[in-house]
Formats: C-alpha cells, structure tokens, sequence
C-alpha cells in the first residue's frame, strides 16, 4: 500500500513542532516508559498494563516489519527541540487496500500541547498524498474526550458509536467511531489554498 519512499527508514515527517520517524532500537527504553503507564494504556486497544518486559522492542521489530512491507506506516513522535527521544508513537494501518486505520499514543507529560493534532495532521497528509485509501477511520473510547477533539480538529467526521475489540482490555469497549474521506481532504486542501490566496493580495 505505502510506497518504496515510505519503506526506507530514512523516511520522516517533519512539523513546526515535531519529527516523526521510523522506531529504532534505541527508542526502546522511551516508548516503554510511556507504554507502561495507566494513563496511556487504558485508551488503547493493544497495550497491555502491566507493560511486559521486551514488549517495546517487540513494537519496535514489528513496526519496522509493516513499514518495510509497506503494509503500515508505524513513525514515533519525537520533539524537533531538545533530546529528541520519543514521546509517543502514530500509526496508518492497512487493513484493506482502499481504507486506512489510524492510530496514537503520546507520552502524558506532553498532553496539551497540541502534539497530538500536529501529529495526526502530518499522518492523514501522508496517508491521502502516499496511498490511494479513500478514507481514513479512528476510534476513540467514549470516556476520551480529548482524543475526540483532536480528531474533530483535525478534520474526522463522527459517524456513530458501538463496540470495538479491544484485545488488551479484555475484549469490547465502548467506542466513537470517525470516518476522514478522500473528498473532504481534498475539499479542506483546497479551502486552505483558497485562504492563502486572498490573504496574500
């Protein structure tokens, strides 16, 4: 699904704010010390808690497998200022040739700081821009009201709310669904073209 630019790990994205790249080992210590809390956890559905030792280089092994397949896009979120280690990871999966699923997870220490929204913005840009998905989908738990915004920022559409398998919390949790179409990503691209425009003359 994802092109030969996207398999390299050279690949990134860069925001004002942030880089996101592929996981390298050494990332290792930092994506587990965000995975093991309660806080992060408890809103996925994959990540377990307690966080199991060596289950952050298993992430790791498996998201450079999916990228370098092609299947997924799986980058961490790292700052663009200072040590740069990671702060959360992002993810674009495949799970059908014409729709992708998108995935966050940021360190709390980094919450409110409009990391989330940059990040997710970067993602759907490549995700539209390197695949030819005509939609992109999210779930956030009903109780993540600030996941929520952030997609409804970011541009998502709700489109209703029902169970979804969450393997790490034990089976079904109450979850919003958000739809992103092609066609409103081209409509919003296009608006935001339109503004530039007039604010430049």
């Amino acid at each position: 699904m994802f092109p030969d630019i996207a398999r390299d790990d050279v690949f990134r994205l860069e925001t004002p704010s942030l880089w996101l790249r592929w996981p390298r080992a050494s990332d290792a210590a930092a994506v587990h010390r965000y995975s093991s809390r309660w806080d992060v956890a408890q809103y996925t559905a994959r990540i377990p808690h307690p966080y199991p030792p060596g289950s952050a280089e298993r992430f790791i092994f498996a998201a450079r497998a999916g990228n370098t397949a092609g299947r997924d896009l799986t980058l961490v979120i790292a700052p663009r200022a200072g040590k740069r280690d990671a702060i959360g990871a992002i993810s674009l999966e495949g799970h059908s040739g014409e729709r992708l699923t998108l995935g966050i997870a940021l360190a709390p220490e980094v919450w409110r700081r409009g990391y989330a929204s940059e990040a997710t913005a970067a993602m759907l840009a490549a995700g539209f821009s390197l695949t030819h998905c005509v939609e992109i989908n999210a779930d956030s738990r009903v109780e993540n009201l600030a996941s929520r915004r952030v997609l409804e920022k970011t541009g998502f559409a709700y489109v209703g709310t029902g169970p979804q398998g969450a393997p790490a919390r034990g089976g079904l949790v109450s979850c919003d669904r958000y739809r992103f179409t092609r066609e409103a990503w081209s409509a919003r691209r296009e608006a935001e073209r339109e503004a530039m425009v007039e604010a430049a003359r």
